[in-house]
């Protein structure tokens, strides 16, 4: 599969690794199920990218989630993120913080760590990190989701958020996370210590496939 996925590793660097470039990001390590629908999505049209849907538009479902096992598999370093060139002020610089370990009640925004945990490196078996990704890379995909351009399966949560949030929002999130090192123990958590605060849709189709999966005695 390594040779198979080059073409891959061209946008997204040796291994995955993340791109030099500072905006194609890491790929390596994130969880196999989440590498799994954004491929889906790509390829499907929920997602809008022309290069990526014309790579995985004659590539089955079965050989997508072969190319997402295999990238989630590997354990390599994470490369330092580029710095970004933009001085917070206090202001943006805690409304950012706030709005990842807090979130918002009044505009109904979860904390970001509430689903994707609290050390921000994803959970399995869907839901992906949040650091060690460039600000540019973190505010398009926010900007995507607000207005419309990117879409995940249904209910797209992502979505929902995003369009809570006002431009500035998305700026201090970026900012702020983009600023954070990667800890030391930089794999996905096994678990959350809740439930979500809402469903989404990725991640509740893969939990019932698995859930299903171990009522007939197939191991997850």
């Amino acid at each position: 599969m390594a040779q198979r996925v080059q073409a891959c590793t061209g946008c997204h660097g040796p291994q995955g690794r993340a791109a030099a470039d500072g905006y194609q990001p890491r790929i390596a390590g994130k969880p196999a199920s989440y590498l799994y629908h954004q491929l889906l999505n790509f390829r499907d049209g929920r997602r809008p990218y022309a290069l990526m849907t014309q790579l995985l538009a004659p590539l089955s479902d079965s050989y997508l989630r072969e190319m997402a096992e295999h990238f989630a598999g590997l354990d390599v370093p994470y490369l330092p993120v580029p710095a970004g060139t933009v001085k917070p002020n206090a202001a943006e610089w805690a409304r950012g913080e706030a709005l990842v370990q807090r979130g918002d009640a009044a505009l109904k925004l979860p904390a970001c760590a509430q689903c994707h945990g609290s050390a921000l490196m994803g959970v399995q078996p869907a839901i992906p990190a949040l650091l060690g990704l460039p600000r540019d890379y973190l505010n398009a995909q926010l900007g995507a989701w607000r207005t419309g351009a990117r879409h995940a399966m249904a209910p797209d949560c992502m979505a929902q958020i995003a369009q809570r949030l006002a431009p500035s929002d998305i700026a201090a999130l970026s900012l702020w996370l983009s600023a954070q090192p990667v800890p030391s123990a930089s794999k996905p958590a096994a678990s959350l210590p809740a439930a979500l605060p809402q469903d989404c849709g990725g991640v509740v189709v893969t939990v019932m496939v698995k859930v299903k999966e171990t009522v007939k005695g197939v191991p997850p």
